[in-house]
């Protein structure tokens, strides 16, 4: 048996775990956020047979597209304060996508 943690962007999160549930696998979903666009993201943790990994990989890969998106950054120097005389710059971001951590499952009970 295997423990899946994926690590997908929010806007995935709700057709992921529907395309997961209509395969009969079960889904715990954990609300997380990333370090570099401090965007919102959802971990699915999904205990499966080894045999069904490859179905939630191709799964996650069909449900969580890689997207572009361009995102607003600020110049700040040391100390915080933005700088006021500067227009912000825009930055190109792919964003999407799944993240995929397999990890074996020594033991598993349902109580």
């Amino acid at each position: 048996m295997k423990l899946m943690f994926a690590v997908i962007h929010d806007e995935d999160a709700n057709k992921a775990v529907k395309k997961l549930n209509q395969n009969k696998l079960g889904v715990t979903k954990l609300s997380s956020s990333g370090g570099f666009l401090k965007n919102g993201n959802t971990t699915l943790m999904i205990g499966v047979e080894d045999e069904r990994v490859e179905e939630v990989m191709k799964i996650l890969e069909s449900e969580c597209a890689k997207r572009t998106e361009v995102e607003i950054a600020a110049p700040y120097p040391p100390g915080g304060i933005p700088m006021l005389n500067y227009s912000n710059v825009p930055i190109k971001v792919e964003v999407g996508g799944a993240t995929v951590f397999v990890v074996d499952v020594e033991e598993f009970r349902k109580i």
